[in-house]
């Protein structure tokens, strides 16, 4: 079945099967002016010209100019955007999902489990990496990929694209309460540096990478590791975070935050560690040991509840009923059992 590729409403290339066409067509996604290719043409044509027999009667604007090299031309918008322009919604108060619209031929890439529901017509399929850089070889992209397990993280990711005519919707949640971060990098410079499983979703095109941190008491008091993602791109990316989400706009000024209640910050902030007080506060001031300290001009992110303390909160209060033996937490464990 021969595939091929349109310029979308949004300004994207979209590829769709042949026999789809017809139905492209009646939904006002594919006019007389889309201009298409498809494998074995020397460049783009007008519908109307590559497809007469589903238009008549139309005229045929001239078409855009062919990138060096021939072949089709590159994927994105005549502005140069390399992600896929999609839309959203963010579903819910204090335990949030985000539901992504998607058109014809437009992709979203996550996180393996986080899809939460999607409509007929979307596809979905396991792949290596990103897709941000789809010519690169076998070899880049398994360095790409294993520059993401040092994080931890699966080097495999999900990419859902709507194959269907139309509008679709898919829907991601995280695997815990908390807050959905949307953030358009291409209005925070192009890059995000975030904590190492915030990561939910984003348009293809976004880049997944990992940032080393260079100082030495941020590596192994910060909370994070020496590594942070780094999300690179120009399209909508979305993170989440326990609990209440705050931004902090930063202007020079010097913030001090709980190691971990950190989650994202732009470019132009610097990200290190110091100590929490004096000896008599480190130890008994319930802060812990050291505190982070971001500084300089951008974003900064920050969360109300981490994983880390809800989790630790949580197992301290089952061993705390266990070791009791009352009688409530007696029936919690014969329950819980």
């Amino acid at each position: 079945m021969k595939t091929w590729h349109y310029h979308g409403s949004s300004g994207s290339t979209a590829t769709t099967s042949e026999e789809n066409l017809s139905e492209l067509v009646e939904a006002g996604t594919i006019t007389a002016q889309t201009f298409m290719w498809t494998q074995g043409m020397a460049g783009w044509e007008p519908a109307s010209k590559v497809l007469p027999e589903l238009f008549l009667g139309q005229g045929t604007p001239p078409p855009p100019p062919l990138p060096p090299g021939g072949g089709p031309p590159a994927m994105g918008s005549a502005s140069g955007r390399r992600s896929h322009e999609i839309d959203y919604e963010i579903i819910g108060e204090s335990i949030q999902m985000v539901e992504i619209e998607l058109d014809p031929g437009e992709t979203v890439i996550a996180e393996g489990g986080a899809m939460n529901y999607m409509e007929d017509g979307i596809s979905f399929e396991t792949k290596m990496g990103d897709g941000s850089t789809p010519d690169t070889g076998f070899m880049g992209k398994l360095m790409a990929v294993g520059k993401r397990a040092l994080t931890g993280e699966s080097i495999f990711m999900t990419h859902f694209t709507n194959r269907g005519g139309g509008k679709k919707r898919v829907t991601f949640a995280a695997p815990y309460p908390g807050t959905v971060v949307p953030v358009d990098l291409a209005q925070y410079g192009g890059e995000l540096l975030c904590q190492k499983d915030a990561f939910l979703c984003a348009a293809l095109g976004t880049q997944l990478g990992i940032a080393f941190n260079k100082k030495l008491g941020a590596g192994l008091f910060g909370g994070e590791g020496f590594i942070l993602q780094r999300l690179n791109g120009d399209g909508m990316a979305f993170v989440h975070a326990g609990g209440t989400v705050v931004r902090k706009e930063l202007k020079g000024e010097k913030l001090f935050v709980d190691t971990g209640c950190l989650v994202a910050f732009t470019r132009g902030i610097n990200y290190d560690i110091q100590r929490a007080g004096n000896l008599k506060s480190m130890i008994f001031g319930g802060e812990g040991l050291f505190l982070a300290t971001l500084e300089g001009h951008g974003s900064v992110w920050l969360q109300s509840m981490p994983f880390s303390r809800l989790a630790q909160r949580i197992t301290g209060m089952y061993a705390t009923n266990k070791d009791s033996g009352s009688v409530i937490g007696g029936l919690g464990n014969l329950f819980g059992d």
